[in-house]
């Protein structure tokens, strides 16, 4: 079944890829064609507000629901929601990025295609009635067919799910990811052929002399990729200080507008940038540009000019999703990573005796951007290969993406995806306990077998009901059941055997009140430091001064290790 359902998933997500590259493609294509000759780029200063004001509209007035950041949505349900993604997921998110995309907003698709696969994948799983294990497994299918089918690269869209989405790598899961990442790039291609993001041969052979520049490119793209974590997380929160989300997406979509219009490689993704580059033809980059007759392709200006795209990508991008724009950070990841790897070959042709291929430095750049950007090396390095169609690279990708992550960790613990959600500590797919006590709650390990005592019950009734109980607690309420407080077993065991006390020592007089209480909406978290801060191991539940029952360490602990034997069994 779960082959079954992984298969579906598969073409389910290529069909969402499918429609989102093609709506994004035409809608770009006509954008580009409106100037015309007669104005230039001029109008590319007004396209991007009008794509961000459509997206704002739809997403406010239609969806009423935060759908920006796909890849932190994915990792917030599994984290928070049982993997519950809502049903418009399925589809919001293509109809916003094709708006924002189509008109010129500088962001990618991979991140709403992806959050599209694996809202599919979560509602089909609810479909099917499965469990939270089997619900995380198909959202990742659903994720990894997406990657596969937006770039032909099914061990890459794998990988991602293992190293992105914390999947655990097992016999049962592997399978399904394999089959729904293999017929989501059957679909595609099929839809798309040649259409996919790109595709290139190789034509320049890997010389092993040049690895110390392949080691500078990875510490280099490593730099890269801190320098767009920490730009993208300051203009995006200065940008959301504007209170009004109309004059957000005015200010930020007319700042990106004269960005674009200084730099029409900023324009949309970034893919007809790096097809010029590979292919050999960089002047292209300079086709409507205001500088485009001052710079020569073959000198330092056009170093400068590229030095100056990379630097203004980053806040491109971050303006575009700042001001209400849906996309991602995949396609700029790979765009700035083309552009460095450029950079680096191109002055090192230049200023030295070495001759390096351009062509090669731009797709491995490629993989230290993503592999810096995302926290994924391993996604980086396969994903290029299969791109390219082939291994001739592997040594370089292998050098490039390692140095660039481990530069990029040593600043930066956490990715541009999960360091908002580690900084709200909402972030635990990459923590097994943290994600079972996510799935308890209150109610799941709630004890209601103790019994209760009256404040003006005497001795003697408390040890008749001592006699026939099975816990050593005895909770102490009103008629109402109102939690006045507790009596111990083992504070009353002197003077339980003396008679002349029984009808004259009232239960009031021997109860305490707890260092600690718990509310039935707190989380495991919160009830877990309650235990270790009080040194309790039982605590009563009281609602608004209601008592509730009572929750114990050690019946904590046992469905714990029960919640953890299902989440890890093969």
């Amino acid at each position: 079944m779960l082959v079954f359902l992984a298969a579906l998933i598969g073409i389910l997500a290529a069909i969402a890829a499918v429609v989102l590259k093609t709506s994004v493609h035409y809608l770009e294509g006509w954008v580009r064609s409106v100037p015309g000759a007669h104005l230039g780029n001029w109008l590319f200063l007004v396209f991007p507000v009008i794509g961000i004001m459509i997206t704002v509209f739809y997403v406010r007035r239609f969806v009423k629901d935060d759908i920006s950041h796909g890849v932190s949505r994915i990792l917030h349900a599994i984290s928070r929601n049982k993997g519950v993604m809502k049903l418009h997921n399925t589809y919001s998110s293509i109809i916003a990025c094709t708006f924002t995309g189509g008109f010129g907003g500088s962001v990618g698709m991979e991140a709403p295609i992806v959050s599209t696969g694996a809202a599919i994948g979560s509602n089909v799983a609810r479909w099917a009635r499965l469990g939270f294990r089997r619900v995380n497994l198909l959202i990742g299918c659903g994720a990894a067919a997406a990657i596969a089918a937006i770039f032909n690269a099914p061990i890459a869209g794998l990988i991602f799910s293992l190293e992105v989405l914390r999947l655990d790598l097992t016999l049962t899961s592997v399978i399904p990811l394999l089959i729904a990442t293999v017929v989501g790039a059957i679909f595609s291609s099929i839809f798309l052929g040649e259409g996919v993001e790109f595709y290139f041969t190789l034509s320049d052979p890997f010389n092993y002399g040049h690895i110390p520049f392949y080691i500078l490119l990875g510490v280099i793209t490593g730099l890269v990729s801190l320098y767009f974590t920490w730009m993208n997380g300051r203009v995006e929160s200065g940008i959301r200080k504007i209170g009004h989300p109309y004059m957000r997406v005015m200010i930020g979509g007319t700042m990106l507008g004269i960005l674009i219009f200084l730099f029409p490689p900023l324009f949309g993704e970034g893919y007809y940038t790096m097809r010029s580059m590979l292919s050999g033809q960089p002047e292209q980059l300079l086709e409507n540009s205001l500088f485009g007759h001052m710079v020569d392709t073959t000198g330092l200006i056009f170093v400068g000019f590229m030095l100056l795209v990379l630097f203004f990508k980053a806040i491109a991008t971050s303006l575009t999703l700042g001001a209400g724009g849906v996309g991602g950070v995949f396609a700029p990841s790979l765009f700035m990573g083309g552009i460095t790897g450029f950079i680096v070959s191109r002055l090192t042709n230049l200023f030295s005796m070495w001759k390096v291929s351009e062509h090669n430095f731009s797709l491995v750049g490629m993989a230290g951007l993503i592999a810096g950007v995302i926290h994924a090396p391993l996604t980086a390095i396969f994903l290029i290969a299969e791109i390219t169609g082939g291994y001739e690279l592997f040594i370089p990708l292998i050098l490039v993406s390692s140095i660039s992550y481990m530069t990029v960790v040593y600043f930066q613990p956490h990715s541009i995806y999960t360091r908002k959600l580690a900084q709200k500590g909402q972030l635990i797919t990459h923590h097994k306990d943290k994600t079972v006590l996510t799935l308890l709650n209150v109610e799941n390990v709630l004890e209601t077998n103790f019994d209760k005592m009256h404040p003006d019950d005497t001795l003697g009734e408390l040890v008749r009901v001592i006699a026939k109980a099975s816990r050593n607690i005895f909770p102490v309420t009103d008629e109402e059941n109102h939690f006045l407080g507790l009596v111990r077993l083992d504070d009353v065991r002197e003077v339980m055997f003396d008679h002349s006390q029984y009808e004259t020592l009232k239960v009031h007089q021997m109860m305490i009140q707890p260092r600690a209480t718990v509310h039935s909406g707190d989380s495991m978290d919160t009830v877990m430091q309650k235990f270790r801060d009080s040194g309790l191991w039982n605590m009563a539940v009281v609602d608004d001064g209601i008592y509730k029952g009572f929750v114990s360490r050690a019946n904590v602990f046992n469905i714990y290790r029960k919640m953890l034997l299902e989440l890890t069994e093969e």
